[in-house]
């Protein structure tokens, strides 16, 4: 053997020597934290992360600590275990797996039955879908992490931690939004808890975040200020991710301010770092960075270069916001090298990811406003099948009685038939005319008289005329109303929802005005020519003000919306975020006086009234609307039918759904 090798060959043995001992000690550590989880089985955050902290990032460790757990049936371990692999996962990007972790995590939490395990699964859900700029589902996991932890009235510092991070990544959300000042807002709420616990991390991210919002306001330096103070902190607790986050940004405030020489060692040290953590969403953005920068010193040849590995990148892992802006970028590029096909096809890519990304946020976050938490409807649903169960046993004693008195009246079989089909039909036509009385008595009830009147009374009594005058012209226009239509069996859709904007503004003035109720029409509807019956849509508002809102605190809404989705019918849909159907059972079982239903049943006579004269009948569905499990809100949805039977078809067009 060479003299020369012999040194190197040591060397090398005693480098191997150093690592396999460590691994071993390693090692060792975990079999002994192992041992002490299964004696004591630990139930609190902090006493598991403290143990387990050490080995989360060792996905080996923490699939072996998972078997463990699901063993042991120690949901805990398990959920700990799940929330470390799915950040594993996010971490190289593969995001569709982290999401199914954390998931599991969750369900495991609520086995365990615990809140703080359950806030954080639900923090790192929303987290993993913010990456990836499916900004619905972020929302929804973010703002029931908040609510679940708020619920709480002695939180946990890490509760409190898990609040900081909801309410960061609801500002996320507004970033995304575009609404930076919303997003500054809370971002400084979660800033002030991690003052509170000394938390670096959680420091560092937040003056990351409120920079990013001052830069797209346009306040450059102060934005530069925030990164760099979010460098600081990252530097304390020698976060390689967070310094490769913070120098993509202070290098992205140089090319703002064209400071090409301060931008590119910063952008090439992050890229670097991002290669080396082999994080593909911050590789993403420091390409991005890098190949801007060329672009901006006219290197146009490596711009392309590196804004089309950002295009890939971003493509493979759909990074929406990224391959956007790479789209936008390779278009400038295109652009300057006179390739402007390829240009407009860039650039045509870019607006339709932004806008498609943009649609869906705005969704989800008028969404989230309107349906904050609970569901009203099943009190009501199982109210309706209560009356229909009774109507069906009172028509079948009907019947028996019937059927009793044709077996006497044989002899008399043609007479008594003609009798019978004359009975019949008196009683139609009775039963129709009790339907529009009890429509009329529905609407006329003497509970809301008294009590509207009485409301305008106290606007008299306190000297304020102007309501007093205003109210007093709506609910005449409202009784005016409503004896109008109780001499028509249909009214044109525009009269209907002027009569329950009425009827919605008297009503509103014993909540204190603060109820939202909101109107929203298909343009492609012709609300004069659209006929449907009188008064029908009353009883459905009044169910979701007296059974679902009246009980609520606040954030009171009701949302009517009128589509047309089908040429044979027009679609009406009832939204409110009342207390749930289930809720309002139990208030009104323990009422003296008790609100009956009724209104419900005779509408749904009326329409099946109004439908004989169509080709198809009309529909009606009730919906509990659940977020996680838990109601938050009711939806009914009728669909009314608008063509008519032809005349010489009249047998074969009727048909029911």
């Amino acid at each position: 053997m060479s003299p020369l090798l012999l040194p190197k060959l040591l060397c090398t043995c005693i480098i191997v020597f150093f690592y396999a001992s460590s691994a071993y000690a390693q090692t060792s550590d975990f079999e002994n934290t192992l041992n002490y989880i299964e004696k004591n089985q630990p139930k609190q955050y902090n006493t598991i992360d403290s143990v387990l902290k050490p080995f989360e990032r060792d996905s080996l460790k923490m699939k072996r600590l998972l078997e463990f757990s699901k063993a042991s049936n120690y949901y805990e371990g398990a959920c700990f275990a799940l929330n470390a692999l799915g950040i594993t996962h996010r971490n190289f990007s593969n995001y569709d797996q982290s999401i199914r972790l954390h998931q599991k995590a969750k369900a495991y939490a609520e086995k365990a039955e615990s809140d703080e395990l359950k806030i954080i699964s639900l923090n790192m859900l929303g987290v993993a879908y913010r990456r990836m700029d499916v900004v619905k589902p972020a929302l929804d996991y973010h703002t029931e992490a908040l609510k679940t932890a708020y619920a709480i009235i002695n939180p946990s510092k890490e509760i409190k931690h898990s609040i900081a991070v909801s309410q960061n990544s609801i500002g996320n959300i507004y970033l995304a939004l575009k609404q930076y000042d919303f997003a500054i807002i809370q971002f400084n709420k979660s800033l002030k808890i991690e003052k509170e616990g000394d938390n670096k991390l959680g420091l560092a991210i937040n003056y990351h975040n409120i920079g990013y919002a001052e830069e797209a306001k346009g306040n450059l330096s102060v934005a530069l200020s925030n990164y760099e103070k979010s460098l600081e902190y990252n530097n304390a607790i020698n976060s390689e991710i967070g310094r490769v986050i913070c120098n993509n940004s202070i290098g992205g405030i140089y090319l703002k301010q064209k400071r090409y020489k301060d931008a590119k060692p910063i952008i090439n040290e992050a890229l670097e770092m991002a290669l080396h953590l082999d994080d593909q969403f911050y590789i993403t953005d420091s390409y991005l960075n890098l190949g801007q920068l060329e672009l901006e010193m006219n290197q146009l040849t490596s711009a392309e270069k590196h804004l089309k590995k950002a295009l890939n990148i971003a493509t493979s892992y759909n990074l929406k916001s990224s391959v956007a802006e790479s789209s936008k970028l390779l278009s400038e590029v295109n652009q300057k090298n006179e390739n402007y096909k390829a240009a407009l096809a860039y650039y045509e890519q870019a607006v339709e990811i932004e806008n498609t990304i943009l649609t869906e946020q705005n969704l989800q976050y008028v969404n989230d406003i309107a349906i904050e938490y609970e569901n009203e409807n099943k009190n009501n649903q199982i109210k309706a099948l209560a009356l229909e169960n009774e109507a069906v046993r009172l028509r079948l004693e009907r019947n028996k009685k019937i059927l009793l008195y044709t077996s006497l009246l044989l002899v008399v079989l043609g007479i008594a038939l003609f009798i019978l089909n004359r009975t019949k039909a008196l009683k139609r036509d009775k039963h129709i005319l009790t339907l529009e009385q009890d429509m009329l008595r529905s609407q006329m009830n003497p509970h809301f008289i008294f009590n509207s009147l009485n409301s305008i009374k106290l606007y008299i009594i306190n000297n304020d005329k102007t309501n007093a005058v205003y109210y007093l012209n709506k609910f005449s226009k409202l009784i005016r109303k409503i004896l109008m239509a109780s001499q028509e069996k249909e009214t044109s859709l525009s009269d209907e929802l002027e009569t329950m904007k009425l009827y919605m503004n008297i009503e509103n003035i014993r909540f204190s005005n603060e109820i939202d109720f909101n109107i929203t029409v298909d343009p492609s509807i012709n609300m004069e020519v659209t006929k449907i019956p009188s008064l029908v849509l009353q009883p459905f508002l009044e169910n979701s003000l007296w059974h679902g809102l009246s009980s609520k605190a606040e954030n009171k809404k009701i949302d009517l919306k009128v589509s047309k989705k089908s040429p044979n019918f027009i679609t009406v849909e009832i939204i409110d975020n009342g207390i749930g159907r289930i809720a309002s059972r139990k208030i009104n079982d323990q009422k003296k006086l008790k609100r009956n239903s009724v209104g419900i049943d005779i509408t749904k006579a009326r329409l099946a009234n109004f439908s004989e004269a169509f080709e198809n009948s009309y529909s009606l569905e009730i919906e509990d609307l659940y977020e996680n499990d838990k109601p938050c809100g009711t939806k009914i949805t009728l669909q009314i039918p608008t063509t008519k039977l032809r005349p010489k078809m009249h047998s074969l067009a009727t048909r029911s759904l």
